[in-house]
């Protein structure tokens, strides 16, 4: 599975940088009156995909904290309840047994 991830992120990296080299003009941004930002096309796009992103990677983060947390407390009550101290043997009253050979 892990090779799997390794060679996702490998054709992602390489079709990344392939989008770059093709995308690799001059660009004149107008951010806010007289400012003008000059780059290269394909930063303010990564940028802005990386904006895009950021929510949604918050949000798994903070889902996967709060399942981790709910695991650990589940964790926790599971042991608590199999660590419960049990009767020993020698103390335990013993059980009625059923005789066939009594009065009946």
């Amino acid at each position: 599975m892990q090779f799997l991830r390794t060679a996702w992120w490998v054709v992602i990296a390489v079709a990344a940088a392939l989008f770059f080299k093709a995308n690799n003009r001059p660009v004149d941004i107008k951010i806010w009156g007289d400012i003008i930002w000059s780059t290269k096309i394909w930063f303010p796009m990564l940028l802005a995909y990386l904006l895009g992103a950021l929510p949604f990677w918050i949000m798994a983060r903070a889902t996967r904290w709060r399942m981790k947390r709910k695991l650990e407390n589940t964790e926790r009550a599971l042991v608590a309840a199999t660590a419960a101290p049990s009767i020993p043997a020698a103390d335990a009253p013993a059980a009625p047994s059923l005789s066939t050979t009594g009065p009946a």
